[in-house]
């Protein structure tokens, strides 16, 4: 029907997404997140250093019209042990055979911005997009999105107060929450 989001259409066209993006904004720097759950919401991260021309490119583009950002977050992710299952050759009865080892990786924690934005005009949505800072403790800005949608002014003063991202940029960056 004409007046549903439709959401399939534009999770099937993320990866030619992201290609028009990269292409229209050269050095940008945008990675697919998968979503495993049953939403299947996969989403763009997006570096802090393009993420404002990002931003106004899925607004403005005439496919996209991305207008309307109906919520953005924030997630913390803490340090975390990943265990990757990788093939190795080794000597095995005095034989070389490949065999499969687990390693542990410790991948750092950061904070995240995620952005949930429709398109009302085009009506189709949401596509996801993710800002991540380089740590949690003191490397924790990154470029506002309210100068593109207004609607992310209170919800980024929000994540501000709870979990620390300092939006640079922002109108407004004041607590709402927290003493």
């Amino acid at each position: 029907a004409a007046t549903r989001f439709d959401a399939i259409k534009l999770m099937e066209t993320l990866e030619h997404i992201k290609a028009r993006i990269e292409a229209a904004l050269p050095g940008a720097r945008l990675e697919i997140i998968q979503n495993d759950s049953p939403s299947a919401q996969h989403s763009l991260l997006v570096g802090a250093t393009h993420a404002v021309d990002v931003a106004r490119f899925i607004r403005d583009d005439p496919q996209l019209r991305l207008d309307y950002a109906s919520n953005a977050t924030g997630v913390d992710w803490p340090d975390a042990v990943i265990k990757e299952k990788v093939k190795v050759k080794k000597l095995v009865d005095g034989t070389e055979k490949e065999v499969e080892e687990t390693i542990e990786k410790k991948r750092p924690g950061y904070l995240e911005a995620v952005y949930h934005l429709y398109s009302i005009e085009k009506k189709h949505g949401p596509i996801i997009i993710r800002m991540r800072t380089e740590n949690r403790s003191d490397k924790v800005q990154l470029p506002s999105l309210t100068p593109v949608w207004r609607a992310c002014e209170l919800q980024e003063r929000e994540i501000f107060d709870l979990y620390g991202i300092v939006f640079e940029g922002h109108p407004d960056l004041r607590r709402i929450l927290m003493w």
